[in-house]
C-alpha cells in the first residue's frame, strides 16, 4: 500500500503524490458520495447548504424577500385569475346561459378576496396573503376595480332574467357598483327596480330620477319613474282614507 510523501519548505506544505501515472476513473460508490454531497447543498440547508428559496430572496437565509416575491406573483395570479373568469361570464351570457354565467362571476369576484385585504381598501374578507408585503400597483388597482365593477354589474342583468327575480340581491349588487361609480346609468336603474318590487318606493324614486338625470330619453326609465309615482300615489291615498276612517 502506497503512501503520501510530506515534503517541508520554511514556508508552505506541499502534498506530493508518490505516483504520477494516469487519474485512475472514480468508483461508483465514489460518484455517488460525490452526488449526494452536492444535493445536500443545495437542497438541505440544515446540512450547511442554503434552500434555492433563501438564494431567490437573497436575505442570507430567512427566505422574507422570496416570501414577498411569492405574494406578489400570487397576486397576480388571482387578479388574471379573476378576469378570465369574466370573460368566461360574459360568452356565458351571450349564450344566454345564465345560471352558468352567475357562476362564473361569483368565482371571478371569489378570486379578488384578500387581494383587497392586502392592498388595505377592505376589512371584511379573510386574508388570504396574511405573510406578503405586497402592495397592488396601480394598473392592478384599476384592473380589480373593473373586474369587479362588471361582475356585479353583470350579476344583476343575469339576476334580472330569471323566473323569480331576488331583487333583494339586485339591490345589494347594484349598491356595490353604485359605491364605485356613483354614475353607472345601469346601476342606477336597476337599483330602482329592485327597490320597486321591494315596495321601496322612495328609493326607487330617487335611483330612477337620478338614472332619468343622465338618459333623459330612456323610455324603460320613463316608465318606471311613472309606475313609482302611481304606487306612491295610491299608497298616499290609502293613508289619507285611513286617516280619515280613524278620525270617524
Amino acid at each position: 500500500m502506497h503512501s503520501t510523501l510530506l515534503r517541508s519548505s520554511p514556508t508552505k506544505h506541499t502534498f506530493v503524490p508518490e505516483h504520477h501515472g494516469p487519474l485512475q476513473p472514480l468508483s461508483l460508490r465514489d460518484m455517488e458520495a460525490k452526488q449526494h454531497q452536492i444535493k445536500s447543498l443545495k437542497s438541505y440547508p440544515e446540512t450547511g447548504g442554503r434552500s434555492l428559496a433563501a438564494a431567490a430572496g437573497g436575505d442570507g437565509g430567512s427566505g422574507g424577500g422570496y416570501r414577498a416575491g411569492s405574494a406578489e406573483m400570487e397576486m397576480e395570479t388571482k387578479i388574471q385569475k379573476a378576469i378570465d373568469f369574466k370573460a368566461e361570464g360574459h360568452r356565458c351570457y351571450k349564450e344566454k346561459k345564465f345560471r352558468e354565467a352567475i357562476g362564473k362571476y361569483h368565482r371571478a369576484l371569489l378570486q379578488l378576496k384578500g387581494v383587497h385585504v392586502v392592498d388595505g381598501t377592505t376589512g371584511s374578507e379573510v386574508n388570504l396573503l396574511s405573510q406578503a408585503a405586497a402592495k397592488l400597483t396601480e394598473e392592478q388597482r384599476r384592473a380589480v376595480e373593473s373586474t369587479e365593477i362588471e361582475c356585479y354589474d353583470s350579476l344583476t342583468a343575469c339576476l334580472l332574467q330569471s323566473e323569480l327575480v331576488n331583487y333583494e340581491r339586485v339591490k345589494e349588487y347594484c349598491l356595490k357598483v353604485l359605491s364605485h361609480q356613483r354614475d353607472h346609468f345601469k346601476a342606477m336603474y336597476r337599483a330602482g327596480i329592485a327597490f320597486y318590487h321591494l315596495g321601496d318606493y322612495e328609493c326607487a324614486l330617487r335611483y330612477l330620477r337620478d338614472a332619468k338625470n343622465r338618459e333623459p330619453t330612456d323610455t324603460n326609465v320613463l316608465r318606471y319613474i311613472q309606475l313609482t309615482e302611481m304606487k306612491m300615489s295610491k299608497s298616499g291615498q290609502r293613508e289619507r282614507e285611513s286617516g280619515k276612517e280613524t278620525q270617524g
